[in-house]
């Protein structure tokens, strides 16, 4: 069974950092694209970044191109997200994903999902 589990969210000021893990049991990520998403309150899910397993090319949404760095461990067998200067617009719940098939900015893509961390920005 894959399970996909998210951690690194909190609580930060404007202008300041997190990094967000994603651990995965079952699954090998090295041998799939993996992708983070986000989700506000009110809002559509949306696409943050994903980093394929070949190459480890990434991919960014344009909000966050420039702050956000998308990584993977493979000994750890985790995906990263490092968040910098971050804002409240990028308060959100976010969360991992690996990759299937098709478009990496598309949700359907992805089959297994985590549970989400939250990430609070406060003004």
């Amino acid at each position: 069974q894959v399970q996909l589990v998210e951690s690194g969210g909190g609580l930060v000021q404007a202008g300041g950092s997190l990094r967000l893990s994603c651990a995965a049991s079952g699954r090998t990520l090295s041998a799939y694209a993996t992708g983070w998403f986000r989700q506000a309150p009110g809002k559509e899910r949306e696409f943050v970044a994903a980093i394929q397993y070949i190459g480890s090319n990434r991919y960014y949404a344009d909000s966050v191109k420039g702050r956000f760095t998308i990584s993977r461990d493979n000994a750890k067998n985790t995906v990263d997200l490092q968040m910098n200067n971050l804002n409240p617009e990028d308060t959100a719940v976010y969360y991992c994903a690996t990759h299937r098939r098709g478009r990496f900015f598309e949700g359907g893509s992805y089959d297994y999902w985590g549970q989400g961390t939250q990430v609070t920005v406060s003004a």
